[in-house]
């Protein structure tokens, strides 16, 4: 595909970013299903939240063409051949893993209003609604922002410089694929959606990593490409689901609970290579202290912020001290990963876990140094849960410069669950 020229025909007046409604993380469509069964009245806010002040998205990006992507957006429908796709594949070996009552709702679905406003150089973007309704907007919102930040960049190039851009940008990409082809065992999965350049270069990279890396490529996050390139949907649970069990808890007794009571509704739901525990939302190492025996069982463990070694070396503890062999246990990298990260982790926790990696941002938008004033760069943009039934959520996570929600509440949230001091890093795209 040659990707430049696409870009440059396609300066139409509405060029849609989101064409589908699964042009989304695999992971949001298991916890939709989750909320619809266990809290279909919850009524949840999202927002948007630059955590990168220094870019000016309101400044970037024209807010009639925002409100045109948004609302193309809001005339989605679910497809026949998209229905048939989530009915009848088999997703972790499981043949029906969407159930008919979820699949009827969602075949009828369309996304809730947006409220978006200027706010200075930056734009508020709220979406308020049932849970299971407000929350599948996270993922396309963020993929129109991010694209119509690049098409800003993008629209002032000439059609060379164009190809010359995707040439480079391709090179880089086949590079890093390439310095991966030596590691023994690699498991690599793209979890790239939330922050991609654009949906035709997500697409082209996991095409690549399928060429490049053959049977250590895994799958994709993202479930329009898994379904049109017959790879494996990937992907388990989010913080979303502990910070709205939270947001709920009547009292700091039902607070401590909380991230266990989620773990509890979906242990009733799935099994095997789903049953991934999520550790951080919380501190990770509070939750293994008093996490319940019963989860000690299940497959693996995701690592998503803080130091990833440390990370890693306390659940191979925790399994150790509950009667686990380690080496039987699954172990996903997540957080900030490129390539010399996923090569010191898998040389220091291959044979050890089971090790795998879902490779993000610097897989689908590693644009850096390739435009004039580095404006392609990736930034940290994130879509979470604020409140839930009128009640304001919190993240405290390993990593505190990650933390999010009212500062008397982030106190009595760590309070509750034990959170000393932690270091503080710099947040990884």
């Amino acid at each position: 595909m040659d990707i430049a020229t696409r870009v440059y025909n396609h300066r139409w007046k509405l060029d849609p970013i989101v064409r589908s409604l699964i042009d989304t993380d695999f992971y949001k469509l298991l916890m939709c299903q989750s909320v619809f069964t266990n809290r279909p009245d919850t009524r949840v806010t999202f927002s948007l939240i630059n955590r990168a002040k220094d870019v000016p998205l309101a400044k970037l990006i024209d807010e009639g063409e925002l409100r045109e992507q948004l609302d193309h957006i809001r005339t989605l429908r679910l497809s026949r051949g998209e229905s048939t796709f989530l009915r009848g594949n088999t997703f972790y070996g499981k043949r029906q893993m969407f159930r008919s009552d979820f699949m009827e709702w969602f075949e009828g679905f369309q996304l809730p209003p947006y409220h978006l406003e200027r706010v200075g150089d930056q734009y508020e973007l709220t979406f308020e609604g049932s849970w299971c309704e407000a929350m599948l907007w996270e993922i396309p919102a963020l993929a129109v922002l991010m694209e119509l930040r690049s098409r800003a960049v993008l629209g002032r190039m000439k059609r060379f410089e164009l190809q010359v851009l995707y040439a480079r940008a391709m090179t880089r990409v086949w590079e890093k694929i390439k310095a991966l082809q030596g590691l023994d065992g690699l498991r690599i999965a793209d979890f790239g959606t939330r922050r991609r350049h654009s949906f035709l270069w997500q697409d082209w990279c996991a095409q690549a990593m399928m060429e490049g890396l053959g049977e250590r490529f895994i799958g994709t996050s993202n479930c329009l490409i898994a379904m049109r390139r017959e790879v494996e949907a990937i992907g388990t649970n989010a913080h979303e689901l502990p910070m709205v069990y939270a947001a709920l808890a009547r009292d700091d007794a039902d607070l401590a609970q909380a991230p266990y009571r989620v773990l509890a509704d979906w242990q009733a739901e799935h099994d095997g290579n789903l049953r991934i525990i999520l550790p951080d939302t919380y501190g990770t190492q509070g939750f293994l202290d008093h996490a319940p025996d019963w989860l000690a069982e299940w497959t693996g463990i995701r690592i998503d912020s803080g130091a990833p070694e440390e990370g890693a070396e306390a659940a191979i503890r925790w399994w150790r001290d509950h009667g686990q062999d380690p080496r039987e246990k699954l172990v996903i990298f997540s957080d900030g990963l490129d390539v010399e990260r996923i090569q010191s982790l898998h040389r220091a926790f291959a044979g050890r876990v089971k090790v795998s990696f879902g490779w993000g941002t610097l897989l689908t938008n590693d644009f850096r140094g390739l435009a004039e004033g580095d404006g392609l760069a990736p930034f940290s943009l994130v879509c979470k849960a604020i409140s839930a039934d009128g009640r304001a959520t919190v993240k405290l996570s390993d990593n505190p410069n990650k933390a999010m929600g009212p500062d008397a509440e982030i106190a009595r949230y760590k309070r509750v669950f034990g959170v000393g001091k932690q270091q503080a890093d710099a947040v990884q795209v």
